[in-house]
């Protein structure tokens, strides 16, 4: 495990996830992730595992039969669902109660991914012959309302990093552990703000992934795909320090190529790392609920002010598809077109 990356480490710790997660589905499910092993990411595996988990739950709260039958229930069963079961399950999942027994709510967005999850589910039967009648199919996705996109403004990014160097608003207890963390606080910050990788692409990031020379580190994309992604000077800097000190640190064993280290000095976990973006960002504007996923956004939205370039945005961001990086970016760039609209002159004045 030690030579293993920490994508590489997750992946294993996925499947192994995983393996829990099937027994407690119906056995046919197994069937289903194997199939879609080859075009999903273990990941995605495991979220459609915890929502399969759900639907099978409400089956047997909806049917005393299927209830009986525990976890022996037949692959026949999915055609004698219909689509009035279906919006019902679309129903239940608006407010239902979890394994101990607290209920979960879900927003708009979660319950059209599981909605997702079960028309795929129900696809992959109906693909290969294995079930001759698909009601996942004429089941409406919910609507969905478009949120606007939370990000910090220009001032907001340096009042964010001034108060990380500082730590004058924290806590007593805060400021406790703020001299010994301020340094790598600052230089995970700026990396996220600096960069816009996603959390995951950092915390995996290991020393040898950092090249100061070229001002560029060597992350993991979902799906595993390599890339190197550049930061500015100003990001150089306060890395540079960072990595100085990191160098004095005796890492736990098994955590010896982390870049970013817990004051266990374990590598940074994404929890911690949400928690740490919470922290400091509360202080700076509490009326934002800002994530690691909002820095992403704020970084984004300073790219495509600053070069118009649309392509560029996504390339950097690592999507995949142009249409999504527009999609969060369309204030933008209506902004823009609107202040091109006296660019072509007709006739000289």
């Amino acid at each position: 495990m030690a030579n293993l990356t920490y994508h590489e480490q997750k992946d294993i710790e996925n499947v192994k996830r995983l393996r829990q997660l099937t027994k407690e589905l119906p056995p046919f499910c197994a069937d289903f992730f194997r199939g879609i092993e080859h075009e999903t990411s273990t990941r995605t595996r495991i979220a459609y595992a915890y929502d399969l988990r759900i639907f099978f739950e409400f089956l047997r709260q909806a049917n005393s039969e299927i209830a009986k039958m525990g976890r022996d229930i037949p692959l026949s069963i999915l055609e004698q669902i219909t689509v009035t079961d279906l919006e019902e399950y679309m129903d239940y999942l608006k407010c239902h109660p979890s394994l101990t027994n607290e209920d979960v709510v879900n927003t708009e967005r979660g319950i059209m991914r599981k909605v997702a999850s079960i028309k795929s589910f129900y696809n992959y039967f109906y693909r290969n012959q294995r079930i001759e009648k698909n009601p996942a199919s004429l089941l409406r996705m919910p609507k969905l309302h478009e949120k606007e996109i939370v990000r910090l403004e220009i001032d907001e990014v340096a009042k964010l990093l001034d108060q990380v160097e500082e730590g004058d608003k924290l806590t007593e207890k805060q400021k406790l552990y703020h001299d010994r963390t301020k340094v790598r606080d600052l230089a995970l910050l700026s990396l996220l703000l600096g960069t816009g990788i996603r959390v995951s692409e950092c915390v995996g990031l290991n020393i040898n992934d950092v090249d100061f020379d070229s001002c560029g580190i060597k992350i993991y994309r979902k799906g595993g795909k390599e890339a190197v992604v550049y930061f500015s000077d100003e990001v150089r800097d306060v890395m540079e320090e960072y990595a100085d000190e990191r160098m004095e640190i005796e890492p736990y064993p098994g955590h010896e190529d982390a870049f970013f280290l817990s004051l266990q000095r374990k590598r940074m976990s994404v929890r911690s790392v949400e928690n740490l973006v919470k922290k400091y960002a509360r202080l700076v504007t509490p009326l934002k609920k800002i994530t690691p996923h909002k820095l992403r956004s704020t970084y984004g939205t300073s790219l495509y002010r600053e070069t118009g370039d649309i392509y560029l945005v996504a390339s950097v961001l690592g999507h995949n598809d142009v249409n999504t990086t527009r999609k969060h970016y369309a204030a933008q760039e209506d902004e823009r077109r609107r202040s091109a609209r006296n660019a072509v002159k007709l006739r000289e004045e």
